[in-house]
């Protein structure tokens, strides 16, 4: 994919990218990919550390699926955010959600949260498809932090979008903690990626070249003058999320 126009200044509050229907079979395939991955883990994986300091392999699992039944459901989510705003303090309320997500689940056995996570995942896109137009397009009460800096989003923006951004990025940290090669295709990954890429480019809004390599990457210019990148894709979204360390217009980060 090549494209070689100036990309669009970032429009706050910030919006789904990707059309609806196709944003809900990323989901759905991602819910499944996350799924066979977990399948496929040795009994030593799950206690593998990630690249999310506070999280194991079984933490982070623990996680996607407080997320999912999140997802799924109208009461979890009011559940969740109700123990949320309890423990929240002077944190971040993302940090205190995942917080809640990982104590329900971090006791079960990996088996069990296989099982759990395959039986959600199916229900998890549906409630998301569930969600009313109306709804995804209010502003989500509060502001996000990104980088440095705070935003505020439609609720369409969380459920279409950062919901799928979520499980794919821990696909790729359990991938990398386990020394696995993740399931890597252009008609999935590429798409993420790619969304991922417009996003970066209009929040920094500057003239670059950028080639991302394997299955997922693809190449894109933007003006003329700037500086030329070439990286992995999976490599340039862990700079993008703050997991990696990345130079120039990678420092830019992304949410996920």
């Amino acid at each position: 994919m090549t494209t070689s126009t100036g990309a669009p200044p970032l429009s706050l509050p910030l919006e789904p990218g990707i059309a609806r229907p196709l944003a809900l079979e990323l989901a759905a395939t991602e819910y499944d990919r996350y799924t066979d991955q977990l399948r496929a883990l040795s009994p030593a994986d799950w206690s593998k550390q990630t690249d999310c300091p506070a999280w194991d392999v079984r933490a982070m699992v623990a996680h996607s699926l407080g997320m999912a039944e999140m997802s799924a459901s109208v009461l979890e989510t009011a559940r969740q955010m109700r123990a949320a705003s309890k423990r929240q303090g002077d944190g971040e309320q993302i940090d205190a959600l995942t917080a809640v997500q990982v104590d329900k689940h971090l006791h079960r056995e990996p088996a069990e949260l296989i099982r759990r996570f395959a039986e959600v995942g199916p229900r998890a896109t549906r409630g998301r498809r569930r969600t009313p137009s109306f709804a995804r397009k209010r502003n989500m009460p509060g502001d996000q932090l990104i980088g440095e800096s705070r935003e505020r989003w439609r609720l369409g923006f969380l459920v279409d979008v950062c919901y799928t951004r979520d499980v794919w990025m821990h696909r790729m940290d359990i991938a990398k903690a386990t020394d696995r090669d993740p399931v890597l295709t252009a008609d999935h990954d590429g798409v993420l990626v790619a969304d991922i890429v417009r996003e970066w480019a209009s929040r920094h809004g500057q003239a670059c070249s950028l080639t991302l390599t394997g299955p997922a990457g693809g190449t894109w210019t933007w003006g003329g003058g700037g500086p030329s990148y070439e990286l992995d894709a999976v490599e340039f979204c862990r700079m993008l999320s703050g997991r990696a360390s990345g130079e120039g217009l990678l420092k830019t980060q992304v949410p996920f």
